[in-house]
């Protein structure tokens, strides 16, 4: 039988957790993020939520951070809209506290790990999961490993330049904000057939279409899968990457690259709990 291990999803808005039991997760609990406070201010927040749920049957806690991490250490650094965590000993933190395995990984690869082992990457060798919504990164899987490069940083894709900026400001909720509009507000509209909200959808599923021109390029994936807040409006902006795929100059690769978007449940809860053994 498989384990119960916890696992977390830190965010600078919110701290969600569960219990996860054969790829099942359970007894989930969301609380805001104190990410304005002191370090210990929100590793007390966290440690309020493990209590709530840990006990002897719990085997081990999982972490997905919005950040670089040495995870053998189990060290956070520079968290994204937390400013206080610059270095954070999370791994030793815990593990004292909890007397439990800890393992913390970057959320995207968290997403792309969860993916591959639960949803829609279960049968591909090669993966990338990318996360489209406050901002956009990516987790890379080969030969069914997570890939993470030096501190795990491996797949930032939203700090590449990209035009007058990067491709973040172009390929998340920026590209909206630049416009001085509500991604939300203009996905309604472009439902409800408004042609100038279609428009901009797919203006951004042009520049999305760029993005993914260069994650083939570097990896040639089996499959693309798109998950976070913004990626629940695909349709509206898969007209312009089919649109922007269309100059891609190795037909072969791109007619097998699946490019799709996450229909799995707390993905990033479920890759956080495999970062453990069973």
């Amino acid at each position: 039988m498989n384990s119960i291990k916890l696992a977390i999803d830190l965010g600078g808005t919110n701290i969600r957790i569960a219990r996860v039991e054969n790829g099942q997760c359970t007894d989930h609990q969301s609380v805001p993020c104190p990410a304005n406070e002191e370090a210990s201010v929100v590793v007390d927040r966290l440690s309020q939520l493990i209590e709530k749920l840990i006990d002897g049957r719990v085997k081990g806690i999982g972490i997905g951070v919005p950040s670089i991490v040495d995870a053998q250490a189990g060290i956070v650094y520079d968290v994204a809209n937390i400013a206080s965590w610059k270095e954070v000993p999370l791994k030793a933190l815990l593990e004292e506290k909890f007397q439990v395995p800890v393992a913390v990984e970057n959320d995207c690869n968290c997403f792309a790990l969860g993916e591959c082992m639960f949803g829609a990457g279960r049968d591909c060798s090669n993966m990338i999961g990318v996360t489209i919504g406050t901002g956009i990164g990516a987790g890379i899987i080969i030969d069914r490993q997570l890939y993470g490069g030096l501190y795990h940083g491996a797949g930032e894709i939203g700090t590449l330049p990209y035009l007058d900026a990067d491709f973040e400001h172009y390929c998340s909720s920026f590209f909206f904000k630049r416009k001085g509009i509500d991604a939300a507000e203009y996905a309604q509209k472009a439902l409800q057939g408004d042609q100038d909200a279609l428009a901009i959808w797919e203006e951004f599923g042009g520049h999305i279409g760029q993005l993914i021109k260069g994650i083939i390029f570097t990896y040639a994936p089996d499959l693309i899968v798109f998950g976070g807040g913004i990626s629940l409006a695909f349709p509206l902006f898969r007209g312009g990457i089919n649109k922007a795929l269309q100059d891609f100059p190795y037909k072969r690769i791109l007619e097998q690259t699946r490019i799709t978007i996450s229909t799995l449940k707390n993905a990033n809860l479920l890759g956080a709990s495999s970062l453990l053994a069973d």
